[in-house]
């Protein structure tokens, strides 16, 4: 005889029973509640969709019926070889057609053929075409009216045909067609999250969420109807219509079946709910998923075992607990006894960092993801002048963002704190509290707590205003050493050229002094005392270049006077206006701002524009006498006055544009290539600067700018 269980372990079993009866039921009332929620919300579903359908069709239900009524329909019907009658009817329904949104409308006579059409334009035209095996058509001109959905013989493209025959004196004249295209409903329905399919009167899905689905038919369709549909061709040249991939389940409790299929190559549970249109002759199928029932199922199995397990836990916590307070209390103690210890341990860790993050001479700045200021050290207090508590809690703009810069601070802030910072950096100015301005280099991080939480950001902030500084000596200072270097280039050839030159032309001076002192003797002699007085000047003026040459090698010696920009422009345009005249160059000036002035020397700012003027002579020697122009202007600009020297020729190769001031760099066999080195060099001693550039329209364009005088 088997020994009788003990009490206790009775009890044991009844206990876990019970809490399993408890837990199963828990689960079963869970996925019947959200069984019902789900079927209201396909109730509901069907609802919206079955309405917008029918509004669809309402909307344009009327208009084969008003377009049938129109006169111009019913001429045409009975003179259809009228031209001009069938282009009024044309444009009629085009115009139907866009004031309603109707994918297409048509006329079609009692043979079947198409007279009029809105798309009557377009290569797709309905126009010449016969529908007269169409459902529509025969149920139309019968007298009733016509309904069918299917693909179009011309376009391919499905649409819903809505035909209403065309009556006057009691006679059928023909049939108006309306086709309203579903697409947009069935691409609404691919953005929806739970498909939806639409089949007609023999099973077949004609709009569908899934593209895989269409055109297949819930069940096989039978031989007579696939032989009806092939007779009409309502889905072109398909004859076959594959059963869809559902495998049915029909659940107690509910109008709507469990499908289980495929979307996509996922497996899905999917409740469905159908709803018939027998208007319409179809049948409408809305879907949800039910991963949520099962899921719900899960979550109150889940919550109802963890209640229990939890209410077991207490019974056993209530057993322990008288156990555990003595345990508990000398645990305590202990516990306050390791707290203090640790808080000792912590406010010195925090006392050595709190030192060395004050000793640091690099600005630290920590952020909270919105921007908020949570943290800074004494060491970004001093670089921007604000104290902690005047920073701490601010969000941008910040107080030390420059005010000239605000745009670019707003930039980098939300780049930042996006978490797109450059890792190597990026260079900010701001401004210090008493009005100077800091130049900085901000480097950006992310703040992570010890749990590997991110908090925000963090950035390192380093003064480099003295490095700055030194940068801009030394770029000074390398600009001075390049100019010197070029002015002791050039002065020495000059040096030369004024040695050799001068005595020449002292004594070619001369010379013409004495001829004129002849020619003044006798009277018909004065054309001769003329030329020689042009010969003095022009020879006076070599000297003087040559004087001015020296002057410029040796600034002291240099003559320098407030110039009107606009003078020294027409003096040298009339010096060459011989040569120009010579080579049949026109010279054009424009002198926008000839009031301005300058502080320079007149004849070495006219050599160098001649020096311009005979370079872009040069540059045009191959072009036609009436093509060649050079163009003189003179306009204010920010920094001072702009002097541009512009010709028509071929213009300066881009891979010679760098070297084009360079010294003996010339593109002419007989050039030394020291006159754009020697203009250049003049200009900057005047306190300006030259650029060359080439012309969108043709030809090159150099110019010099120098600074105004009041």
């Amino acid at each position: 005889m088997l020994p009788l269980p003990s009490p206790r372990l009775v009890r044991r079993f009844l206990v876990a029973a019970g809490a399993l009866a408890v837990i199963a039921a828990s689960g079963d009332w869970a996925e019947r509640h959200e069984l019902q929620t789900k079927t209201e919300g396909l109730r509901q579903a069907a609802a919206a969709h079955v309405l917008g359908l029918r509004g669809l069709v309402e909307r344009h239900d009327f208009l084969p019926h008003a377009a049938g009524r129109h006169p111009d329909v019913q001429a045409l019907l009975r003179a259809p070889r009228d031209a001009a009658l069938r282009a009024r009817v044309n444009d009629y329904f085009a115009d139907l057609q866009s004031t309603t949104g109707a994918a297409a409308l048509f006329l079609v006579d009692r043979a079947g053929l198409t007279l009029a059409a809105s798309n009557w334009n377009l290569p797709s035209s309905f126009v010449g075409e016969s529908y007269r095996q169409r459902p529509y058509f025969e149920d139309a001109v019968q007298g009733r009216r016509g309904l069918f959905y299917g693909l179009g013989l011309t376009t391919g493209q499905s649409g819903l045909f809505i035909a209403e025959p065309v009556r006057a004196d009691g006679a059928i004249l023909g049939v108006v067609v309306v086709k309203i295209s579903l697409e947009p409903l069935q691409a609404a329905w691919q953005r929806g999250a739970d498909p939806v399919v639409l089949r007609d009167s023999h099973g077949i899905v004609f709009l569908s969420a899934v593209p895989e689905w269409l055109f297949h038919a819930i069940r096989p369709v039978p031989a007579a109807d696939l032989e009806w549909i092939a007779e009409h061709r309502q889905y072109g040249d398909r004859t076959r219509f594959p059963v869809l991939p559902w495998h049915v389940e029909a659940r107690a409790g509910t109008p709507g079946v469990v499908l289980r299929t495929s979307v996509a190559n996922r497996r899905m549970d999917l409740l469905a709910l159908d709803t018939p249109l027998p208007e319409l002759g179809w049948t409408l199928t809305v879907t949800t998923d039910m991963k949520e029932v099962v899921q719900a199922r899960q979550l109150a199995l889940m919550l109802a075992a963890l209640a229990v397990a939890l209410l077991l836990l207490g019974v056993l916590y209530w057993r322990l607990r008288e156990k555990r307070f003595i345990e508990q209390k000398t645990a305590r103690i202990e516990l306050e006894r390791r707290v203090e210890a640790r808080t000792r341990d912590l406010e010195e860790a925090h006392a050595f960092r709190k030192a060395m993050e004050d000793s640091l001479l690099v600005g630290m700045r920590a952020r909270d993801p919105s921007g908020k200021i949570i943290y800074v050290n004494p060491a970004l207090c001093a670089m921007v002048g604000y104290s902690a508590d005047e920073l701490l809690g601010r969000r941008p703009p910040y107080p030390y963002w420059h005010p000239d810069d605000h745009e670019k601070h707003e930039r980098e802030s939300a780049d930042a704190l996006q978490g797109r910072a450059a890792p190597h950096g990026f260079e900010s100015r701001i401004r210090h509290k008493d009005g100077h301005d800091v130049i900085t280099m901000v480097y950006t991080a992310p703040l992570v707590d010890a749990q590997g939480v991110h908090r925000g950001w963090m950035s390192s902030v380093v003064d480099i205003t003295a490095q700055k500084e030194a940068e801009a000596r030394q770029r000074d200072q390398e600009v001075r050493l390049q100019r010197s270097a070029r002015l002791a280039s050039v002065g020495e050839m000059a040096s030369t050229l004024a040695h050799e030159l001068n005595q020449p032309l002292m004594a070619l001076s001369n010379f013409a002094v004495a001829a004129r002192a002849l020619a003044a003797q006798s009277a018909p002699r004065d054309l001769l005392a003329g030329a020689l007085d042009e010969i003095v000047e022009q020879s006076k003026r070599a000297s003087e270049i040559v004087k001015r040459v020296r002057a410029f090698i040796n600034p002291q010696r240099g003559q320098y006077e407030r110039l009107a920009i606009a003078s020294v422009i027409t003096h040298a345009a009339t010096l060459l206006t011989p040569e120009l005249q010579r080579d049949g160059i026109t010279l054009q000036l424009s002198l926008d701002d000839g009031d301005a002035s300058v502080r320079g020397d007149r004849v070495l700012l006219e050599q160098v524009l001649v020096n311009l003027i005979h370079n872009a002579m040069h540059a045009m020697e191959d072009l036609p006498p009436r093509r060649a122009c050079i163009e003189l202007a003179a306009a204010r600009v920010e920094l001072g006055v702009r002097v541009t020297v512009s010709d028509t020729g071929p213009g300066i190769p881009p891979e010679q544009l760098d070297q084009i001031f360079a010294p003996f760099f010339t593109t002419r066999p007989d050039g030394l290539g020291l006159g754009l080195n020697i203009c250049r060099t003049i200009v900057e001693a005047h306190g300006g600067f030259m650029t060359v550039e080439n012309r969108a329209s043709g030809g090159a364009a150099f110019s010099f700018t120098l600074p105004t005088v009041p």
